[in-house]
C-alpha cells in the first residue's frame, strides 16, 4: 500500500508534499534536488524496496522539494535557504524534535547548513555522493551536462538520468528520465540547477556537531571519491564509507551495503543490520574472520576486567574498519568477529586497515593486540541475518591458520581482487580441520615498505 501523501506549508508560503512510513526513530531522506516525485518513486520496485527497508526499524519521511513532484511548482526561489524551508516545514508539521537526515547529491549543502543552524534537531547526518561546494564538484561529465541544459529536453533528461544512475542501468535510467520530465519542467530544472551551482557551505563544515557519515560509491564516473574524502576530513569526527558501485542512486546497485552502513552508523547495532532484501541464491560473499591470538592466556594473566579492556580495543578497531569499508558485522565471537562483504577488494582493504590500526595501537599500548585474519569467498546460506555453510567454515579455519598480525586468504579471494594492486605470498596447500582436500592459501602483505 502506498504511503498517505500529506502537505506542509513553508514559511514563504509553498505547499510541500510528503509521506511518513513506519514507526520508531525518525529518519528524513531529502529529495535529490531539484528532482523528486514521491508518488512516482513508489512505482519503482527498487526504490520502493529501499524505502521499505529503511522503514523496517524506524519512521521514514520523504518529501518533494519546491518546484517538483506534488509540491507547489509555481515558485521562483531555489536558494539554499529556500530549500531548507522545505525541510523545516515537513519536520515541523510532523512535530519531529530530533531526527536523522539523509542528504543525496545537491541536497548535501542544504542538509549541512540546516545541521549547523539547528544542531539540537539533527541526531545523525548522512551525506550521499555529495559535496560542500557545487562548483568544486563539477566533473567533466557534469560540466558537459550543464552545457546541454538549453538543448532538447528529452535528450537532456535521458543524459542526466543515465549519468546519475549509471549507464549500465538501462531500463531504470529510462524510467528515471520519464519521472524527471513528469515531475519538473525544463525551465524550472535549468533555473534550479543554476541556483544550486552557487551552493557553498565550506565555511560551515567545521561547525557541524551532529555525527556525520559520508557515503560514496567508489566507481562513480561523475564525482571523484576525493570529493568525499575532502568532505569527511573537514567535518569533525566524520566517518567515510566508500562503497562499491557506479550508480549514484542509493536504491540501485549494492543497496545492502548502503543500508548496513546507515544502520551501523545510527548505533542500532548488528541486530538492526538487516539487508535490503534476502540475498538471492548464488550471491557471492567474502567472509572475514578476526581472532585475537592468545586471548585465553591474556585473561588468565590479566584477569577478566583488564582483559576485557584490551579486547574492547580490538572491537573498536574492527568496527571502525568495517564501517569505513562497507563491511557487515555478522556476529561477535568473544575474542573475534565474523563479517561479510559484497566485494572481495573491499574485504582485503578492510583487513589491511585493521592490521595497520592494530600495529599503531601496539606502538603505544602496554598490552599489544596480535590479531589473526582469515578470508574466504563463496555462496553461503543466509538465515535470520546470519551466514552458514562451507564458505563460512573454511574462512574460520583459514583465520585459525594465521599467526598474529597476518592476513591469510583463500585463492578465490585473491582471484576476485586480481589486478587491484594487492601483494600476495603463496603459502602453498594447507590441510584444514574437517576437510579432506587441502586449500591453497595466500598471505596478504600489508606492511608499508
Amino acid at each position: 500500500m502506498e504511503p498517505r501523501i500529506q502537505y506542509a506549508q513553508t514559511a514563504d508560503g509553498v505547499s510541500i508534499a510528503f509521506w511518513a512510513l513506519g514507526e520508531g526513530t525518525p529518519l528524513v531522506e531529502m529529495p535529490t534536488i531539484p528532482v523528486s516525485h514521491i508518488q512516482m518513486e513508489w512505482q519503482f520496485p527498487q526504490w520502493r524496496r529501499w524505502y521499505e527497508s529503511l522503514a523496517r526499524t524506524r519512521m521514514l519521511v520523504r518529501y518533494d522539494c519546491r518546484g517538483a513532484g506534488l509540491s507547489d511548482r509555481d515558485v521562483s526561489d531555489f536558494s539554499l535557504d529556500a530549500y531548507a524551508l522545505d525541510l523545516e516545514a515537513v519536520v515541523d508539521r510532523l512535530g519531529l524534535e530530533r531526527f536523522a537526515l539523509v542528504c543525496p547529491i545537491h541536497s548535501g549543502p542544504v542538509g549541512i547548513a540546516y545541521a549547523v543552524r539547528h544542531p539540537e534537531r539533527i541526531s545523525h547526518l548522512i551525506l550521499w555522493n555529495s559535496w560542500a561546494v557545487t562548483r568544486e564538484a563539477a566533473s567533466p561529465q557534469l560540466r558537459a551536462l550543464a552545457q546541454m541544459r538549453d538543448t532538447d529536453w528529452h535528450v537532456y533528461s535521458e543524459a542526466v538520468a543515465h549519468t546519475l544512475l549509471g549507464w549500465s542501468e538501462g531500463e531504470p535510467a529510462h524510467r528515471y528520465a520519464d519521472l524527471m520530465r513528469e515531475c519538473i519542467t525544463h525551465e524550472t530544472m535549468k533555473t534550479a540547477l543554476a541556483a544550486a551551482a552557487e551552493f557553498d557551505v565550506s565555511a560551515m563544515l567545521p561547525q557541524v556537531k551532529a555525527p556525520t557519515l559520508v557515503l560514496h560509491r567508489r566507481q562513480l564516473s561523475w564525482l571523484s571519491a576525493d570529493i568525499a574524502r575532502g568532505l569527511a576530513s573537514r567535518i569533525p569526527d566524520a566517518r567515510l564509507a566508500l562503497l562499491e558501485g557506479e550508480s549514484g542512486a542509493i536504491f540501485l546497485g549494492d543497496t545492502a551495503a548502503a543500508l548496513r552502513a546507515i544502520n551501523q552508523f545510527m548505533g542500532e547495532g548488528e541486530d538492526a543490520a538487516v539487508w535490503a532484501e534476502p540475498s538471492a541464491a548464488g550471491t557471492v560473499h567474502t567472509i572475514l574472520f578476526t581472532d585475537v591470538e592468545g586471548s585465553a592466556a591474556l585473561t588468565q594473566r590479566l584477569g577478566d576486567a583488564k582483559a576485557r579492556e584490551v579486547l574492547r580495543a580490538h572491537e573498536r578497531i574492527v568496527r571502525e574498519a568495517l564501517k569505513s569499508h562497507g563491511g557487515s558485522e555478522v556476529k561477535t565471537l568473544g575474542d573475534g568477529f565474523m563479517a561479510s562483504f559484497a566485494s572481495g577488494t573491499r574485504a582485503l582493504e578492510c583487513a589491511i586497515a585493521m592490521q595497520r590500526a592494530f600495529a599503531e595501537h601496539n606502538e603505544s599500548d602496554e598490552e599489544p593486540l596480535r590479531v589473526r585474519i582469515g578470508l574466504n569467498a563463496g555462496e553461503p546460506i543466509e538465515e535470520e541475518r546470519d551466514l552458514y555453510g562451507t564458505t563460512v567454515i573454511v574462512a574460520a579455519r583459514i583465520a585459525a591458520k594465521a599467526e598474529g598480525g597476518e592476513i591469510l586468504a583463500a585463492n578465490v579471494v585473491r582471484e576476485l581482487a586480481a589486478g587491484k594492486g594487492f601483494l600476495f605470498a603463496d603459502r602453498g596447500e594447507v590441510a584444514l580441520r574437517g576437510f579432506e582436500d587441502p586449500v591453497r592459501l595466500y598471505e596478504l602483505r600489508w606492511r608499508e615498505t
